[in-house]
């Protein structure tokens, strides 16, 4: 989540929180809950999950190149015992043209 530059007033960032413990799931956890027992190969129901939206995120050295934007999302969920996390990116991956970034060694992901 790293170089994505919002102090232009381009891009949006917005998020949305699932309860589900106790409540019915809607489509968008469901989805998830299979996402993660198909990669996983386990069972899990989600208790809690938050949808985060990075919308047109210009680069952070934008004002060069502000025609290079990217939407992504972060999807953390838990069933009280088990976390996981979900990155998401637009088709076609990642759009920032990393030979531009003042770093070379851009990874996508999270450690």
């Amino acid at each position: 989540w790293d170089n994505a530059d919002f102090s232009r007033g381009g891009g949006t960032t917005f998020y949305q929180e699932f309860s589900t413990l106790n409540t019915a799931k809607p489509p968008f956890v469901r989805d998830v809950e299979a996402k993660v027992r198909r990669y996983l190969r386990s069972s899990y129901s989600a208790a809690w999950t938050l949808k985060i939206t990075w919308e047109k995120a210009p680069v952070h050295a934008a004002r060069t190149d502000t025609r290079k934007t990217i939407t992504y999302q972060a999807v953390l969920t838990t069933d009280g015992f088990r976390s996981y996390i979900l990155m998401l990116y637009q088709d076609g991956g990642m759009q920032w043209d990393y030979t531009r970034l003042t770093s070379t060694n851009v990874l996508i992901g999270y450690t």
